[in-house]
């Protein structure tokens, strides 16, 4: 079984603030897949009140002391409502719940459902929490606390104290962990193992302090230790009294606490290996031999204390769990992380709802092109890689398609006033032509819309003696020209619409207003900086120093064009340091200002909207 959906009314930032809800529409809906489950975002974009409110019905397997709180409920609000459902049920798991459960249908076959529902209230400033019910008609039964059991979660928390966890101690996470495990479950009437263990030790303890056998300072451990305690007792209590040494109580829960781990034959771990030994030890519950509860793992920004390379170790490892029975609900503002599971994976958390980059909801799946299968998914599964991966938390975001527009952006930017780190806008740099496979993250098949400003700046590729078309002389065309890049991406994106329009039952019209290509007028960036009238000369310069052969008798500005346009077709232009002296140049310039008709405006029109959600 798993968690197929969360629903929240009134919960935290989720709700509108009404006390009459509708029951039939949530203020959030979290659909959730049978494995691996991120949740990613920003800073308060509502990842952990998804899992809180998780923990709050199902309660965890470290006995934490979980209870509505008045920071719970949205603002202005005296009434929320969590629930819910769960999927995949197997008969086995089934038979705890069957007082609760429904049926739906999966494949022409009838399959069980649960539904947990928790409600609260606030009267008169005091809150009024229900219990933890179960069922299909909205309302449901209350859930009995032996069927409750079957549906605790492993969870670990952010910032963990790994150390403190580990370390032996009254009521330690360890000794609970392993109290909940088999192995250390007793059988009525009969002493556990460990029991007899220290049994053992604690009689060789007390003959030690009871041996009267005279040491080499004359004196017996009895007569140095045993003794004068006795003589206290007998003072202070009576003649009956005796003091008696162990080591604890023969009990299991006590063994239990008194029992620390760590790695063989290494001391004082940091906290990011202790951290890695905790989990270890927490992923107990999850490899219960014959367990017909949930198996569910939820972890906090997993990588707390971790450098990258042991947070890309430790999230592959968990993604093969999750191909087995275990689902996994964790929350990440790492890069790292995001780009080393499938992107199906990923719940992105922003302006109050979520957007799954599953196949229901989004572009991202095989989809016909000429003839062809382009299927985004395998696409960057291969290039979306740490430094691409960032774009899942910024405000705005540039895709480009070279280092030249990634260095020279963001200073061009600064001298507009556009400061691209402090408007949280990522430059991602795809390395090609493939921006479409990047910008279809954000152009979804439902109805929701990331506001996430995306510039698609890309080069027309297209010659100027290949643009236009050949005319004869009688005015007929001959040839027609190639079609403008342009055209091809605002088509393509006008094909998505259209696509989106008919999978949703809205009739409007809705186009993205946030994903938007900007299309060189002209050749290639290079060629629009040779021609722009703000930056043109800047770049002369440039040539000359690091093409100093093609362009030291340079004159004429078609001469300028002949030696960039050898270069650009034998592809032995020098972007990457061009790009890095122009940049040079740039800071050293007081202003820029750039005109309509220049034609590198397009960069400018690109830097501007997707700074529109800037600070």
């Amino acid at each position: 079984m798993y968690i197929a959906e969360l629903k929240l009314w009134n919960f935290r930032k989720y709700g509108a603030g009404s006390n009459d809800f509708d029951i039939e529409t949530p203020d959030l809906c979290v659909p959730f897949e049978k494995g691996m489950n991120i949740l990613i975002g920003e800073n308060d974009s509502g990842k952990s009140a998804i899992v809180d409110a998780l923990k709050l019905v199902l309660k965890t397997h470290a006995y934490e002391w979980i209870k509505v709180e008045q920071s719970d409920f949205a603002r202005n609000s005296e009434k929320l409502r969590i629930e819910l459902h769960f999927s995949g049920i197997t008969n086995d798991e089934a038979k705890h719940f069957i007082e609760w459960l429904g049926w739906y249908e999966e494949n022409d076959e009838k399959r069980p459902k649960l539904i947990l529902i928790y409600q609260a209230e606030l009267r008169e400033g005091k809150i009024i929490p229900t219990d933890v019910k179960a069922g299909m008609d909205g309302t449901g039964y209350i859930l009995n606390a032996e069927a409750r059991e079957y549906l605790k979660t492993t969870y670990l928390k952010a910032l963990r104290d790994a150390d403190s966890e580990l370390m032996a101690k009254k009521n330690s996470r360890l000794s609970q962990i392993l109290q909940e495990h088999k192995l250390f479950k007793k059988v009525k009437g009969k002493k556990h193992t460990l029991e007899e263990i220290f049994d053992d030790a604690n009689g060789l303890i007390k003959n030690y302090f009871n041996n009267e056998e005279v040491n080499e300072d004359k004196k017996s451990n009895k007569e140095q230790i045993v003794k004068p305690i006795n003589k206290f007792l007998e003072d202070f209590i009576d003649e009956r009294h005796f003091s008696k040494f162990d080591i604890t109580a023969a009990e299991i829960k006590n063994i239990l606490e008194k029992i620390s781990l760590g790695i063989e034959e290494h001391t004082n771990l940091g906290l990011g290996t202790m951290n890695r030994l905790f989990m270890a030890a927490e992923l107990l519950h999850l490899k219960k031999e014959n367990y017909d509860g949930l198996k569910l793992c939820m972890i906090e920004e997993l990588e707390a204390h971790l450098h990258p390379q042991a947070q890309m170790k430790i999230i592959q490892a968990l993604d093969r769990e999750a191909q087995t029975d275990i689902q996994f609900i964790l929350t990440t503002h790492s890069p790292n992380i995001a780009s080393k599971v499938d992107l199906k994976s990923l719940i992105i958390c922003k302006n109050d709802n979520v957007f799954p980059l599953g196949e229901k909801y989004t572009f991202l799946g095989a989809e016909i092109k000429e003839g062809k299968y382009d299927n985004s998914y395998e696409y960057l599964k291969r290039f979306l890689d740490v430094t691409k991966s960032n774009l899942f938390f910024a405000r705005g975001v540039i895709l480009v398609e070279g280092w030249s527009e990634e260095i020279l952006i963001p200073e061009i930017a600064t001298k507009l006033n556009f400061d691209l780190s402090k408007n949280e806008v990522s430059i991602v740099n795809v390395g090609s032509t493939a921006c479409l496979h990047f910008a279809k993250i954000f152009l979804r098949t439902d109805d929701k819309e990331l506001n996430v400003p995306v510039s698609i700046i890309s080069d027309l590729d297209t010659r100027e003696y290949e643009r236009e078309p050949q005319i004869d002389a009688n005015g007929k065309q001959i040839k027609k020209g190639k079609v403008k890049q342009y055209d091809i991406i605002k088509q393509k994106i006008d094909e998505y619409d259209k696509i989106r329009i008919k999978r949703i039952t809205a009739v409007l019209d809705k186009k993205s207003d946030f994903v938007r290509p900007f299309i060189s007028k002209l050749w290639t960036f290079e060629w629009c900086l040779l021609k722009s009238d703000q930056l043109g000369a800047a770049f002369k310069e440039v040539l000359k120093n690091v093409h100093t052969d093609t362009f030291k008798a340079c004159g004429i500005e078609q001469e300028w064009e002949i030696g960039l346009a050898k270069l650009l077709l034998s592809k032995s232009l020098q972007k990457t340091q061009l790009a890095f002296e122009l940049s040079e140049k740039i800071k050293e310039m007081e202003s820029i200002s750039f005109q309509k008709t220049d034609s590198f405006f397009y960069i400018i029109e690109a830097i501007k909207h997707a700074c529109k959600n800037g600070n």
